[in-house]
């Protein structure tokens, strides 16, 4: 009998943080299955390096295909990748309702799966600036969904939450995943070798230094 306290949904999109959540999700939970999006970003890449990851980990990966996400640089590949002048004086990589959208989707392949967990890689600590990685935004979409399903055991698990880039690193190097994020794609411009340059990168390469770890991807020589 499946125990679903036992079994988990990771939302993997194949970059560094998620991926490091589907380690941490293997280390606590007996039954892991992954979830990707396919949502026309600019960075596609990211979806095989998904599916790499998947694999190297022994997990099953689905991949659902999501429109109607718009207002960001990630969807508009028109516009330029910038740290700021979206809206609010967001990045201009903030996608609008796409945490929501996501969570509110793995929710049936949560039920299917037979889990009572759910493992997302936003992070409130060291992070773009987007308004659906706080724990405020985690809660409400915990509640909510426990409200939907009328199961109280459903919870939403953010493990990085609270961590910066240099401990997200730590916690990667000490559940052994660094060979899992050899596989991973942090480059919003989709480059591989990774651009180093973008904000994504820029984040993603000050964690590494910080923590003193060398990072398993390659970059343009220009890094």
């Amino acid at each position: 009998m499946i125990d679903p306290t036992s079994s988990a949904v990771v939302l993997l999109s194949g970059g560094q943080d998620s991926t490091t959540c589907l380690a941490w999700a293997l280390h606590h939970f007996d039954r892991v299955k992954a979830l990707a999006f396919d949502y026309g970003q600019r960075h596609a890449v990211e979806l095989d390096s998904a599916q790499l990851v998947a694999d190297e980990a022994g997990v099953d990966l689905e991949v659902v295909a999501v429109e109607g996400l718009r207002g960001s640089s990630l969807t508009d590949h028109d516009q330029e990748v910038t740290s700021g002048g979206g809206m609010h004086g967001l990045p201009s990589t903030f996608t609008p309702g796409r945490n929501l959208v996501f969570l509110a989707l793995s929710v049936g392949v949560a039920v299917e799966y037979g889990a009572e967990n759910i493992v997302t890689g936003i992070c409130q600590t060291d992070y773009s600036g987007y308004p659906d990685c706080r724990e405020r935004f985690r809660g409400a979409m915990e509640g909510a969904i426990r409200a939907a399903l009328d199961a109280d055991g459903m919870i939403v698990h953010a493990p990085l939450m609270s961590l910066t880039k240099a401990e997200t690193v730590d916690l990667a190097v000490e559940l052994e995943a660094l060979p899992l994020l050899a596989h991973s794609h942090t480059c919003y411009h989709g480059q591989r070798p990774a651009c180093g340059d973008c904000p994504a990168c820029e984040l993603r390469l000050r964690g590494f230094e910080e923590a003193g770890v060398d990072d398993p991807i390659p970059y343009l020589a220009s890094t």
